[in-house]
Protein backbone atom coordinates (compact mmCIF):
# COMPACT_ATOMS: atom_id res chain seq x y z
CA UNK A 1 0.00 0.00 0.00
CA UNK A 2 1.30 2.91 -0.89
CA UNK A 3 1.22 5.98 1.60
CA UNK A 4 1.26 9.44 1.27
CA UNK A 5 4.34 11.21 3.05
CA UNK A 6 6.03 7.96 3.50
CA UNK A 7 6.11 5.80 6.89
CA UNK A 8 5.83 9.20 9.05
CA UNK A 9 2.74 10.79 7.14
CA UNK A 10 -0.58 11.27 7.69
CA UNK A 11 -1.74 8.13 5.30
CA UNK A 12 0.58 5.80 7.36
CA UNK A 13 -0.46 6.85 10.58
CA UNK A 14 -4.40 6.84 9.94
CA UNK A 15 -3.73 2.92 8.48
CA UNK A 16 -2.18 2.18 11.50
CA UNK A 17 -4.95 3.84 13.93
CA UNK A 18 -7.40 1.70 11.78
CA UNK A 19 -5.75 -1.78 12.37
CA UNK A 20 -5.18 -1.06 16.04
CA UNK A 21 -9.04 -0.03 16.21
CA UNK A 22 -7.62 3.08 17.81
CA UNK A 23 -9.23 5.46 15.02
CA UNK A 24 -11.95 7.40 15.95
CA UNK A 25 -14.76 7.05 13.84
CA UNK A 26 -17.42 10.15 13.39
CA UNK A 27 -20.94 9.09 12.13
CA UNK A 28 -22.95 12.41 10.73
CA UNK A 29 -26.51 11.97 10.83
CA UNK A 30 -27.84 9.29 12.87
CA UNK A 31 -30.72 7.99 10.81
CA UNK A 32 -31.54 4.44 9.15
CA UNK A 33 -28.32 4.65 7.45
CA UNK A 34 -25.52 6.69 10.25
CA UNK A 35 -27.17 4.34 13.22
CA UNK A 36 -26.42 1.02 11.79
CA UNK A 37 -23.24 2.19 10.55
CA UNK A 38 -21.98 3.22 13.83
CA UNK A 39 -22.77 -0.10 15.69
CA UNK A 40 -21.09 -1.77 13.30
CA UNK A 41 -18.25 0.26 14.18
CA UNK A 42 -18.74 -0.01 17.92
CA UNK A 43 -19.26 -3.84 17.52
CA UNK A 44 -15.68 -4.17 15.78
CA UNK A 45 -13.98 -2.28 18.97
CA UNK A 46 -13.74 1.54 17.23
CA UNK A 47 -14.60 4.56 19.07
CA UNK A 48 -17.62 6.10 17.71
CA UNK A 49 -18.93 9.56 17.57
CA UNK A 50 -22.40 10.01 16.53
CA UNK A 51 -23.04 13.41 15.31
CA UNK A 52 -26.17 14.84 14.30
CA UNK A 53 -27.85 18.50 13.75
CA UNK A 54 -30.96 17.05 15.57
CA UNK A 55 -30.69 17.59 19.93
CA UNK A 56 -33.69 15.38 20.36
CA UNK A 57 -32.14 12.41 18.45
CA UNK A 58 -28.95 12.92 20.56
CA UNK A 59 -30.20 13.39 23.58
CA UNK A 60 -32.51 9.70 23.07
CA UNK A 61 -29.40 8.10 22.46
CA UNK A 62 -27.45 9.85 25.44
CA UNK A 63 -29.89 8.66 27.56
CA UNK A 64 -29.75 4.88 26.10
CA UNK A 65 -33.33 5.31 24.12
CA UNK A 66 -33.87 4.98 20.40
CA UNK A 67 -36.15 6.94 18.69
CA UNK A 68 -36.39 4.49 15.43
CA UNK A 69 -38.40 1.70 15.78
CA UNK A 70 -35.77 -0.51 14.08
CA UNK A 71 -33.31 -0.29 17.65
CA UNK A 72 -34.98 -1.41 21.12
CA UNK A 73 -34.42 0.58 23.13
CA UNK A 74 -31.95 -2.06 24.92
CA UNK A 75 -29.59 -2.10 21.87
CA UNK A 76 -29.45 1.98 21.80
CA UNK A 77 -28.62 1.41 25.80
CA UNK A 78 -25.62 -1.34 24.93
CA UNK A 79 -24.02 0.95 22.44
CA UNK A 80 -23.23 3.43 25.61
CA UNK A 81 -22.46 0.51 27.82
CA UNK A 82 -19.07 0.34 26.77
CA UNK A 83 -18.15 3.88 26.67
CA UNK A 84 -16.98 4.14 23.04
CA UNK A 85 -20.09 5.60 21.69
CA UNK A 86 -20.73 9.88 22.26
CA UNK A 87 -23.84 11.36 20.32
CA UNK A 88 -23.20 14.95 19.92
CA UNK A 89 -24.37 18.13 18.42
CA UNK A 90 -21.23 20.02 18.70
CA UNK A 91 -19.40 20.32 15.23
CA UNK A 92 -16.25 20.72 17.42
CA UNK A 93 -16.52 16.73 17.11
CA UNK A 94 -15.20 17.22 13.74
CA UNK A 95 -11.77 18.14 15.66
CA UNK A 96 -10.72 14.85 17.27
CA UNK A 97 -12.38 12.25 14.69
CA UNK A 98 -9.78 10.68 12.17
CA UNK A 99 -12.19 9.39 10.07
CA UNK A 100 -15.95 11.06 9.60
CA UNK A 101 -18.66 9.20 7.15
CA UNK A 102 -21.27 11.40 5.77
CA UNK A 103 -24.81 9.97 5.94
CA UNK A 104 -27.10 12.69 5.47
CA UNK A 105 -30.37 13.57 3.26
CA UNK A 106 -30.38 14.66 -0.59
CA UNK A 107 -33.81 15.17 -1.01
CA UNK A 108 -34.96 16.65 -4.22
CA UNK A 109 -35.93 20.33 -4.17
CA UNK A 110 -40.00 21.03 -5.20
CA UNK A 111 -38.57 21.45 -8.92
CA UNK A 112 -37.34 17.67 -8.76
CA UNK A 113 -33.81 19.31 -8.69
CA UNK A 114 -30.75 17.28 -6.78
CA UNK A 115 -30.42 19.25 -2.91
CA UNK A 116 -27.52 19.00 -1.84
CA UNK A 117 -27.93 21.37 1.17
CA UNK A 118 -27.22 18.87 3.88
CA UNK A 119 -24.37 17.49 1.64
CA UNK A 120 -22.87 21.01 2.17
CA UNK A 121 -23.74 22.69 4.63
CA UNK A 122 -21.78 19.53 6.58
CA UNK A 123 -18.68 20.09 4.61
CA UNK A 124 -18.82 23.54 5.48
CA UNK A 125 -18.95 22.59 8.90
CA UNK A 126 -16.57 20.12 8.68
CA UNK A 127 -13.61 22.14 6.82
CA UNK A 128 -13.84 24.42 9.93
CA UNK A 129 -12.37 21.40 11.14
CA UNK A 130 -10.43 19.88 8.93
CA UNK A 131 -6.78 18.61 9.93
CA UNK A 132 -4.37 16.49 8.21
CA UNK A 133 -4.67 12.84 8.41
CA UNK A 134 -8.23 12.93 8.18
CA UNK A 135 -11.12 10.48 6.20
CA UNK A 136 -13.99 11.74 4.83
CA UNK A 137 -16.38 9.98 3.37
CA UNK A 138 -19.46 10.82 1.83
CA UNK A 139 -22.22 7.80 1.95
CA UNK A 140 -25.57 9.80 0.97
CA UNK A 141 -26.89 8.83 -2.22
CA UNK A 142 -26.20 11.28 -5.12
CA UNK A 143 -25.35 11.98 -8.83
CA UNK A 144 -21.76 10.98 -10.55
CA UNK A 145 -19.66 13.79 -9.81
CA UNK A 146 -21.01 15.24 -6.60
CA UNK A 147 -17.98 13.82 -4.41
CA UNK A 148 -15.30 16.02 -6.75
CA UNK A 149 -17.27 18.57 -7.92
CA UNK A 150 -19.17 19.78 -4.80
CA UNK A 151 -17.48 18.02 -2.01
CA UNK A 152 -14.04 18.42 -2.72
CA UNK A 153 -13.29 21.78 -3.17
CA UNK A 154 -15.13 22.96 0.02
CA UNK A 155 -12.56 20.81 2.01
CA UNK A 156 -9.47 22.32 0.52
CA UNK A 157 -10.83 25.68 0.97
CA UNK A 158 -8.91 25.23 4.36
CA UNK A 159 -5.55 25.09 2.64
CA UNK A 160 -5.24 21.07 2.49
CA UNK A 161 -5.03 18.78 -0.10
CA UNK A 162 -7.28 15.72 -0.69
CA UNK A 163 -5.76 12.65 -1.07
CA UNK A 164 -2.38 14.11 0.13
CA UNK A 165 -3.30 15.75 3.23
CA UNK A 166 -6.69 14.48 4.35
CA UNK A 167 -8.26 11.71 2.24
CA UNK A 168 -11.44 11.74 0.65
CA UNK A 169 -13.95 8.80 -0.40
CA UNK A 170 -17.59 8.23 -1.76
CA UNK A 171 -19.15 4.55 -0.46
CA UNK A 172 -23.03 4.46 -1.28
CA UNK A 173 -25.38 3.66 1.71
CA UNK A 174 -27.32 0.29 0.66
CA UNK A 175 -28.77 -0.38 3.84
CA UNK A 176 -32.82 -1.90 3.48
CA UNK A 177 -34.62 -1.06 6.74
CA UNK A 178 -36.58 -3.84 8.02
CA UNK A 179 -35.44 -6.84 5.56
CA UNK A 180 -33.74 -9.08 8.18
CA UNK A 181 -31.64 -11.17 5.37
CA UNK A 182 -28.91 -8.84 5.07
CA UNK A 183 -27.13 -6.28 7.77
CA UNK A 184 -24.24 -3.45 7.13
CA UNK A 185 -21.67 -6.65 7.53
CA UNK A 186 -23.46 -8.73 5.19
CA UNK A 187 -24.12 -6.02 2.79
CA UNK A 188 -21.27 -5.76 -0.22
CA UNK A 189 -19.12 -2.35 0.23
CA UNK A 190 -18.68 -0.23 -2.98
CA UNK A 191 -15.70 2.29 -2.51
CA UNK A 192 -14.63 4.97 -4.81
CA UNK A 193 -11.82 7.75 -3.73
CA UNK A 194 -10.55 10.83 -5.37
CA UNK A 195 -6.63 9.00 -5.19
CA UNK A 196 -4.90 6.02 -4.27
CA UNK A 197 -4.41 6.47 -0.86
CA UNK A 198 -7.46 7.70 0.19
CA UNK A 199 -8.68 4.80 -1.67
CA UNK A 200 -6.76 2.21 0.08
CA UNK A 201 -7.74 4.01 3.17
CA UNK A 202 -11.39 3.99 2.74
CA UNK A 203 -10.82 0.15 1.66
CA UNK A 204 -9.23 -0.52 4.93
CA UNK A 205 -11.33 1.36 7.05
CA UNK A 206 -14.69 -0.42 5.47
CA UNK A 207 -13.34 -3.98 5.69
CA UNK A 208 -12.77 -3.51 8.96
CA UNK A 209 -16.38 -3.83 9.59
CA UNK A 210 -18.04 -5.09 6.60
CA UNK A 211 -17.80 -8.80 5.24
CA UNK A 212 -17.09 -7.64 1.73
CA UNK A 213 -15.54 -4.73 0.06
CA UNK A 214 -15.99 -3.85 -3.52
CA UNK A 215 -13.60 -1.27 -4.82
CA UNK A 216 -14.03 0.86 -8.24
CA UNK A 217 -12.25 3.05 -10.13
CA UNK A 218 -13.29 6.49 -8.40
CA UNK A 219 -16.32 8.22 -6.71
CA UNK A 220 -18.11 8.79 -10.20
CA UNK A 221 -18.04 5.23 -10.47
CA UNK A 222 -19.39 4.73 -6.89
CA UNK A 223 -21.76 7.05 -7.45
CA UNK A 224 -22.95 6.36 -11.02
CA UNK A 225 -23.28 2.40 -9.58
CA UNK A 226 -25.44 3.31 -6.54
CA UNK A 227 -27.89 5.22 -9.06
CA UNK A 228 -28.40 2.70 -11.32
CA UNK A 229 -29.32 -0.06 -8.39
CA UNK A 230 -31.88 2.26 -7.39
CA UNK A 231 -33.05 3.85 -11.15
CA UNK A 232 -33.20 -0.51 -12.34
CA UNK A 233 -35.75 -0.96 -9.38
CA UNK A 234 -37.54 2.08 -9.75
CA UNK A 235 -38.05 1.44 -14.21
CA UNK A 236 -39.03 -2.49 -13.71
CA UNK A 237 -41.84 -1.19 -10.56
CA UNK A 238 -42.66 1.14 -12.78
CA UNK A 239 -43.11 -1.64 -15.77
CA UNK A 240 -45.27 -3.82 -13.44
CA UNK A 241 -47.47 -0.77 -12.20
CA UNK A 242 -48.37 0.10 -16.04
CA UNK A 243 -48.63 -3.14 -16.34
CA UNK A 244 -51.26 -3.74 -13.16
CA UNK A 245 -53.71 -0.88 -14.75
CA UNK A 246 -53.91 -2.42 -18.25
CA UNK A 247 -54.20 -6.30 -16.60
CA UNK A 248 -57.12 -4.68 -13.81
CA UNK A 249 -59.08 -3.56 -17.21
CA UNK A 250 -58.41 -7.02 -18.72
CA UNK A 251 -60.07 -8.14 -15.48
CA UNK A 252 -56.26 -10.05 -14.68
CA UNK A 253 -55.20 -10.05 -11.39
CA UNK A 254 -51.35 -9.16 -11.76
CA UNK A 255 -49.95 -10.64 -8.98
CA UNK A 256 -50.93 -13.91 -10.49
CA UNK A 257 -49.03 -13.31 -13.22
CA UNK A 258 -46.06 -12.30 -11.68
CA UNK A 259 -45.89 -15.68 -9.50
CA UNK A 260 -46.64 -17.71 -12.86
CA UNK A 261 -43.69 -15.79 -14.27
CA UNK A 262 -41.12 -15.66 -11.52
CA UNK A 263 -41.28 -20.05 -11.82
CA UNK A 264 -38.96 -19.13 -15.06
CA UNK A 265 -35.54 -20.04 -13.43
CA UNK A 266 -33.69 -17.61 -15.86
CA UNK A 267 -34.48 -14.18 -17.58
CA UNK A 268 -36.90 -12.89 -15.29
CA UNK A 269 -36.77 -11.75 -11.33
CA UNK A 270 -39.71 -10.89 -9.84
CA UNK A 271 -41.15 -6.86 -8.98
CA UNK A 272 -44.28 -5.99 -7.56
CA UNK A 273 -47.06 -3.21 -8.34
CA UNK A 274 -47.69 -0.53 -5.25
CA UNK A 275 -49.42 2.71 -4.72
CA UNK A 276 -46.26 4.67 -5.20
CA UNK A 277 -42.50 4.21 -5.43
CA UNK A 278 -41.33 5.35 -0.87
CA UNK A 279 -38.04 5.54 1.00
CA UNK A 280 -35.16 7.92 0.01
CA UNK A 281 -33.66 6.22 -2.69
CA UNK A 282 -35.70 4.53 -5.46
CA UNK A 283 -37.97 7.47 -5.95
CA UNK A 284 -35.41 9.98 -5.93
CA UNK A 285 -32.65 8.42 -7.83
CA UNK A 286 -34.32 8.32 -11.41
CA UNK A 287 -34.68 12.55 -11.00
CA UNK A 288 -31.30 12.82 -9.80
CA UNK A 289 -29.67 10.80 -12.99
CA UNK A 290 -32.33 12.62 -15.25
CA UNK A 291 -31.19 16.51 -13.75
CA UNK A 292 -27.59 15.30 -14.39
CA UNK A 293 -28.93 14.24 -18.18
CA UNK A 294 -29.60 17.55 -18.88
CA UNK A 295 -26.76 19.26 -17.50
CA UNK A 296 -24.86 17.07 -20.42
CA UNK A 297 -26.81 18.33 -22.86
CA UNK A 298 -29.04 14.61 -23.10
CA UNK A 299 -32.26 13.03 -21.80
CA UNK A 300 -33.51 10.09 -20.08
CA UNK A 301 -36.21 9.17 -21.92
CA UNK A 302 -36.88 5.84 -20.60
CA UNK A 303 -35.88 6.60 -16.95
CA UNK A 304 -38.22 9.77 -17.17
CA UNK A 305 -41.10 7.79 -18.16
CA UNK A 306 -40.62 5.15 -15.41
CA UNK A 307 -40.62 8.05 -13.00
CA UNK A 308 -43.84 9.29 -14.23
CA UNK A 309 -45.74 5.97 -13.97
CA UNK A 310 -44.57 5.66 -10.69
CA UNK A 311 -45.31 9.21 -9.51
CA UNK A 312 -48.90 8.82 -11.01
CA UNK A 313 -49.35 5.83 -9.07
CA UNK A 314 -51.45 7.16 -6.27
CA UNK A 315 -53.55 8.79 -8.20
CA UNK A 316 -54.40 5.70 -9.99
CA UNK A 317 -55.06 4.40 -6.45
CA UNK A 318 -57.66 7.33 -5.46
CA UNK A 319 -59.08 6.66 -8.84
CA UNK A 320 -59.78 2.98 -8.04
CA UNK A 321 -61.12 3.65 -4.79
CA UNK A 322 -63.79 6.23 -6.24
CA UNK A 323 -64.89 3.49 -8.87
CA UNK A 324 -65.18 1.05 -5.82
CA UNK A 325 -67.45 4.31 -3.92
CA UNK A 326 -69.08 4.53 -7.24
CA UNK A 327 -70.04 1.26 -7.77
CA UNK A 328 -72.39 1.41 -4.24
CA UNK A 329 -73.75 4.61 -5.17
CA UNK A 330 -71.24 6.61 -3.09
CA UNK A 331 -68.63 9.85 -4.08
CA UNK A 332 -65.93 10.21 -2.64
CA UNK A 333 -66.72 13.82 -1.42
CA UNK A 334 -68.46 13.27 1.69
CA UNK A 335 -67.30 9.69 2.43
CA UNK A 336 -65.33 8.15 5.43
CA UNK A 337 -62.17 6.68 4.17
CA UNK A 338 -59.67 5.17 6.23
CA UNK A 339 -55.73 4.49 5.08
CA UNK A 340 -54.15 1.20 6.53
CA UNK A 341 -50.23 1.94 6.95
CA UNK A 342 -48.66 5.27 5.95
CA UNK A 343 -44.88 4.30 5.97
CA UNK A 344 -43.32 2.98 2.65
CA UNK A 345 -43.27 -0.70 3.63
CA UNK A 346 -44.39 -2.59 5.82
CA UNK A 347 -42.75 -3.06 9.42
CA UNK A 348 -40.55 -0.18 9.38
CA UNK A 349 -41.22 3.37 10.92
CA UNK A 350 -39.78 5.34 7.63
CA UNK A 351 -42.27 7.91 6.15
CA UNK A 352 -40.12 9.42 3.68
CA UNK A 353 -41.63 9.55 0.35
CA UNK A 354 -44.51 7.28 1.03
CA UNK A 355 -47.09 7.73 -1.51
CA UNK A 356 -49.58 7.26 1.49
CA UNK A 357 -49.41 11.31 1.70
CA UNK A 358 -50.38 12.33 -1.87
CA UNK A 359 -53.10 9.63 -1.79
CA UNK A 360 -54.78 10.95 1.27
CA UNK A 361 -53.87 15.04 -0.33
CA UNK A 362 -55.54 13.60 -2.97
CA UNK A 363 -58.50 12.45 -1.08
CA UNK A 364 -59.03 15.47 1.21
CA UNK A 365 -58.96 17.63 -2.01
CA UNK A 366 -61.97 15.61 -3.34
CA UNK A 367 -63.75 16.39 -0.06
CA UNK A 368 -63.24 12.80 1.50
CA UNK A 369 -62.99 12.59 5.34
CA UNK A 370 -60.21 11.19 5.97
CA UNK A 371 -58.59 9.10 8.26
CA UNK A 372 -55.45 6.65 9.41
CA UNK A 373 -54.39 3.95 11.20
CA UNK A 374 -50.36 2.65 11.54
CA UNK A 375 -48.87 0.59 14.35
CA UNK A 376 -45.87 2.83 14.33
CA UNK A 377 -47.59 6.36 14.60
CA UNK A 378 -49.97 7.70 17.19
CA UNK A 379 -50.40 11.04 15.57
CA UNK A 380 -49.92 12.14 12.33
CA UNK A 381 -46.67 13.22 11.61
CA UNK A 382 -45.41 16.38 10.20
CA UNK A 383 -44.64 16.40 6.63
CA UNK A 384 -43.00 19.11 4.74
CA UNK A 385 -44.48 18.72 1.13
CA UNK A 386 -48.17 18.56 2.98
CA UNK A 387 -50.27 20.14 4.97
CA UNK A 388 -52.69 17.23 6.08
CA UNK A 389 -55.12 17.52 9.10
CA UNK A 390 -55.63 13.55 9.71
CA UNK A 391 -57.27 11.95 12.74
CA UNK A 392 -55.42 8.32 13.68
CA UNK A 393 -58.50 6.14 14.61
CA UNK A 394 -57.90 2.41 16.90
CA UNK A 395 -58.21 -0.39 13.81
CA UNK A 396 -61.39 -2.13 15.27
CA UNK A 397 -64.58 -4.02 14.12
CA UNK A 398 -66.31 -0.45 15.07
CA UNK A 399 -64.11 1.59 13.51
CA UNK A 400 -63.67 -0.45 9.77
CA UNK A 401 -67.84 -0.71 9.89
CA UNK A 402 -67.88 3.15 10.10
CA UNK A 403 -65.73 3.74 7.34
CA UNK A 404 -67.34 3.70 3.75
CA UNK A 405 -63.80 2.48 2.19
CA UNK A 406 -60.46 1.23 3.97
CA UNK A 407 -57.35 1.70 2.00
CA UNK A 408 -54.69 -0.82 2.71
CA UNK A 409 -51.66 1.10 1.34
CA UNK A 410 -48.91 -0.59 3.62
CA UNK A 411 -48.94 -4.15 4.88
CA UNK A 412 -47.47 -4.53 7.66
CA UNK A 413 -47.11 -8.12 9.35
CA UNK A 414 -49.45 -7.05 12.42
CA UNK A 415 -52.33 -6.26 10.32
CA UNK A 416 -54.92 -8.86 10.31
CA UNK A 417 -55.92 -8.69 6.61
CA UNK A 418 -59.03 -11.70 7.06
CA UNK A 419 -60.02 -9.93 9.70
CA UNK A 420 -59.91 -6.64 8.40
CA UNK A 421 -61.12 -8.04 5.41
CA UNK A 422 -64.31 -9.43 7.13
CA UNK A 423 -65.08 -6.10 9.26
CA UNK A 424 -64.61 -3.59 6.36
CA UNK A 425 -67.96 -2.64 4.25
CA UNK A 426 -65.08 -2.11 1.27
CA UNK A 427 -61.91 -2.81 1.19
CA UNK A 428 -59.39 -1.31 -1.60
CA UNK A 429 -55.69 -3.29 -1.53
CA UNK A 430 -52.90 -1.68 -3.07
CA UNK A 431 -50.48 -4.33 -1.98
CA UNK A 432 -51.84 -7.41 -2.76
CA UNK A 433 -51.98 -8.56 0.28
CA UNK A 434 -55.57 -9.82 0.58
CA UNK A 435 -54.53 -12.62 -1.99
CA UNK A 436 -56.48 -16.13 -1.16
CA UNK A 437 -59.00 -14.74 1.11
CA UNK A 438 -62.11 -16.59 0.31
CA UNK A 439 -65.50 -14.90 -1.03
CA UNK A 440 -64.12 -11.59 0.09
CA UNK A 441 -66.42 -9.71 -2.60
CA UNK A 442 -65.46 -6.68 -0.61
CA UNK A 443 -61.99 -6.58 -1.45
CA UNK A 444 -61.12 -4.97 -4.32
CA UNK A 445 -56.99 -4.51 -6.21
CA UNK A 446 -55.63 -1.03 -7.10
Amino acid sequence: MSMSGGADGPAAALQRAIETRTAKVCIVGLGYVGLPLARAFLDDGFTVIGYDIDATKVECLAAGRSYSAQMPDVDAAAMLSGGNFRPSCDAQVFKEADAILICVPTPLTRGQDPDLSYVTDTAESIVNHLRPGQLVSLESTTYPGTTDDVLKPILERGGLQADEDFFLAYSPEREDPGNPDYSTRTIPKVVGAVGPASHALACQLYGAVVDTVVPVADCKVAEAAKILENTYRAVNIALVNELKVLFHRMGIDVWDVIEAARTKPFGFQPFYPGPGLGGHCIPIDPFYLSWLARQHGTETRFIDLAGRVNTDMPSYVVKRIAEVLNSVSKSLRGSRILILGITYKGDIDDTRESPAFPIMAELQEAGAQVSFHDPFYESFPEKRDFELAVERLPLTEETLAAQDCTVIVTAHGEYDMEWIARHASSLVDTRGATRGLAGADNVHRA
